[in-house]
């Protein structure tokens, strides 16, 4: 969410950065409201005024005040509710430096790193060596879970937990502190973290969110976290920091959950796109400053590019355009990963600035060294998500004789080099 007077004083430019994120939004509508608002308001207030000014003898003038009153609090429930639902889609602005572009195809690769493996045998794809080696099971998972469904055995098991245990203690040097975060979120953080009203049709709502102590139905609509970001944010809620307090780095472990309908018919097969999943993310909240938020997010994003070094996997780092970016991002960055099945890379982190985009929907806030309170920028992004990152893992590490490689850094994990561990099979 941004600023109105920020929107009044720069309906150009909001109309310019509507156009090239794609999105339909009528700013002079918006303003209108906004107007018809701040008039109602004042009227109102009026009213209110003269009430007070009222003597005993002047009943039937103060029952016209009333009565006036409430047709304005009527009216201007009613304009205030359309207008904070458009102010919910009011896009961010994006950086400078960002491409302009109308999708995906804006892009902009600015780094690669590693060498894209060559193989001199037939090479298999994650499916196969799940299948064969015993590590992925996709039949019984649509047949226990449904489409997109799939169980993890064996080594795979402890290559995830391994992967996990890797990244958390790795940001837990870095400063950042740890937190397991909840699965089931109210209404608020989901429109807090933007991922509400739009793309409300990837997230999963729980048709039976239970009783409360009392024994009553909990009424309040209950949903499935498609990411740590949106609780970890949620968490702080309502907060007002102390300048000194800055910068806040948390990171967040949690299961994930997405219907991917917007996705529909893309990556139906092996791991890549999922319903469930699990993720480790990061998130930092920081001083009201494009300059320093944008120094948070090169930092952030070489988080996500030392995780693909330590495991030894070729990656090339991707500046989004404007139309591929979403409404909320100021500057945002896409890490993929190599995946020889598909002769290209993929998707496997995911880094954003967001300014004070979020922070204003959940009013999380700072004292500055003037005693000016402000909104924190926010930003976040993927430390590792899985098991999307066993792709290029389980393809990149294939030998000739059918066995896999353990990358080094897991090796201390796992107690094992290759895969299978043993001749002995679950």
């Amino acid at each position: 969410m941004l600023d109105i007077k920020f929107i009044r004083e720069n309906s150009d430019k909001i109309k310019e950065v509507c156009e090239k994120k794609g999105i339909e939004l009528d700013i002079d509508y918006l303003l209108s409201l906004d107007k018809k608002r701040r008039d109602l308001i004042k009227k109102s207030e009026g009213l209110r005024f003269q009430q007070k000014k009222l003597g005993k003898e002047e009943r039937k003038k103060a029952k016209d005040i009333k009565d006036d009153f409430k047709k304005i609090k009527t009216e201007l429930k009613k304009i205030e509710e359309e207008y904070e639902k458009l102010m919910l889609l009011v896009p961010n602005v994006y950086s400078d430096d960002t491409p302009i572009g109308p999708d995906e195809s804006g892009n902009k690769e600015i780094y690669r790193w590693g060498k894209v493996p060559k193989f001199d045998f037939p090479i298999k794809d994650h499916i196969q060596l799940g299948k064969d080696l015993d590590l992925i099971d996709f039949e019984k998972g649509v047949k226990v879970s449904g489409f997109r469904g799939y169980f993890l055995k064996n080594e795979a098991v402890l290559l995830q937990l391994g992967l996990i245990m890797h990244a958390i203690l790795k940001m837990s040097a870095k400063g950042f502190k740890l937190m397991i975060t909840p699965t089931l979120l109210k209404e608020f953080t989901l429109i807090g973290s933007g991922h509400f009203p739009v793309g409300k049709e990837d997230i999963y709502q729980v048709a039976n969110p239970g009783k409360l102590a009392d024994g009553n139905f909990i009424k309040e609509p209950l949903f499935l976290t498609g990411t740590a970001e949106t609780p970890l944010l949620a968490y702080f809620s309502g907060t007002t920091f102390k300048e000194s307090d800055l910068p806040i780095k948390v990171c967040g472990f949690s299961p994930c959950y997405r219907s991917e309908i917007g996705s529909y018919g893309k990556d139906t097969k092996g791991l890549y796109r999922l319903h469930e999943f699990v993720k480790v993310e990061h998130i930092v909240f920081c001083k009201n400053d494009n300059k320093e938020s944008d120094q948070w997010l090169e930092k952030m994003k070489l988080n996500s590019q030392e995780i693909l070094e330590d495991l030894g996997l070729p990656y090339r780092v991707i500046q989004i355009c404007s139309g591929d970016m979403g409404a909320g991002k100021r500057k945002m960055y896409d890490v993929e990963t190599w995946m020889p099945s598909r002769n290209s890379y993929g998707e496997t982190h995911s880094a954003s600035n967001m300014t004070d985009w979020q922070s204003r929907r959940l009013n999380i806030k700072y004292k500055d060294s003037k005693g000016e309170i402000k909104y924190v920028h926010a930003l976040n992004d993927t430390v590792v998500a899985m098991p999307r990152i066993l792709i290029p893992i389980l393809e990149c590490y294939q030998r000739k004789d059918g066995k896999i490689d353990v990358p080094k850094v897991l090796q201390k994990y796992l107690g094992f080099k290759k895969i299978p561990s043993s001749d002995v099979r679950i």
